[in-house]
């Protein structure tokens, strides 16, 4: 089963590093906050990647590259550029592609469809943020609700996207992106996909969080899997030092490996 990391956005809000790199890039505890994330689907198994690139996307190649460069990537594929990591502690395959500039969401996941090589489901992830959250229990979640789209919940405040539970608690009734509101519970990545997701993706102008997501929650086909654990995004320099923090004190919950 392969991953899909959401990592071409300009990443504005943490422009103090997001001007030399791409957030993705932006390291906490000495390593990328991408490469936490990988060795996060790693532990569960997961070690194909697709990574959707797009501003300053020639870093991340270049990451890669020197990776291989240290002998624990064995193969990588650019634009697609695919990237294997088999010896040392690292056991990936990656597939960097570049989406774009200026893709939204919805058009990133598009251009890689390919790369899925007709697999029936994937894991979706954004590049910008960690989590606990265990990945066998989501996967056994997303097959025993039968659903098009199993999305990871987590209670967070206001600026992020907004969604409403059906009374089962395991439903998504309705999926508004960025309202004001008290807190509430959010999408926090880990997202589960079926191939059948793009049909819901239209000419890939939106970003996933409105059009698409919308749609599928309004056919009944997205299933909501409520992580009570840790979760943060990485959207600030005072979430960047907060993570790193975390990393600096042996005290990191995301780090399931070690």
């Amino acid at each position: 089963m392969k991953a899909v990391i959401l990592a071409g956005g300009k990443g504005s809000r943490i422009s103090e590093e997001s001007r030399f790199k791409p957030k993705p890039l932006v390291e906490i505890g000495g390593r990328p906050i991408l490469w936490h994330i990988m060795k996060h689907y790693s532990f569960y198994g997961v070690n194909e990647f697709i990574i959707c690139c797009g501003y300053k996307g020639h870093l991340i190649k270049e990451y890669f590259v020197n990776y291989n460069n240290t002998g624990r990537v064995s193969s990588y594929d650019l634009g697609g550029v695919n990237t294997s990591c088999s010896k040392g502690e690292e056991n990936f395959k990656v597939t960097l592609v570049d989406t774009g500039l200026e893709t939204l969401t919805a058009g990133r996941l598009q251009k890689v469809r390919q790369y899925l090589d007709g697999e029936e489901e994937f894991f979706l992830t954004y590049g910008d943020g960690v989590s606990d959250v265990n990945l066998d229990e989501l996967l056994k979640f997303h097959h025993d609700h039968g659903k098009c789209v199993t999305i990871t919940t987590y209670p967070k405040e206001e600026r992020f996207g907004r969604l409403k539970l059906k009374e089962n608690q395991t439903e998504v009734e309705s999926f508004n992106e960025k309202t004001k509101a008290e807190a509430s519970l959010i999408n926090a990545g880990f997202m589960v996909m079926n191939e059948a997701v793009f049909d819901y993706l239209g000419d890939g102008s939106e970003m996933l969080e409105n059009g698409p997501f919308e749609k599928l929650s309004r056919d009944g086909e997205m299933a909501a899997y409520t992580h009570n654990g840790f979760w943060s995004p990485m959207d600030t320099l005072k979430e960047q030092m907060y993570l790193d923090n975390l990393c600096t004190m042996d005290h990191a919950p995301w780090m399931v490996w070690k």
